[in-house]
């Protein structure tokens, strides 16, 4: 009697765990899925690579850690740097970049004194 009951359990808590791991599939839903198409997908890529080598070669810009994503042609830049020039300055070149369709620019002016 004792070993049917260790067995039986051993078979319910086999089948438990079998949905502990399996509970965290998506059942087929998208999730984290880009709905872009993956030619858009590439130019938004793209577009990133080129404002992210104007920051670099830029010397207003270049010492500071501006982040840029793109995403169906509107990029967004994010960081922080010195002074209202070099904001400026990393909004001007992300506008000028072949691809964009507008920029939203959130760098935070910070000012180290």
């Amino acid at each position: 009697m004792r070993t049917a009951v260790l067995v039986l359990s051993f078979l319910a808590l086999a089948g438990c765990t079998a949905l502990v791991v399996g509970g965290g599939s998506g059942g087929n839903y998208p999730q984290g899925k880009d709905e872009r198409p993956q030619s858009v997908e590439n130019s938004d890529a793209a577009i990133s690579g080129d404002i992210r080598q104007k920051l670099v070669a830029d010397p207003v810009v270049s010492g500071f850690r501006i982040g840029v994503r793109t995403y169906r042609g509107t990029v967004t830049l994010s960081g922080t740097v010195g002074s209202y020039v070099a904001r400026d300055r990393a909004l001007d070149l992300a506008k000028s970049t072949t691809g964009v369709i507008t920029v939203t620019n959130q760098i935070i002016v910070e000012d180290k004194n």
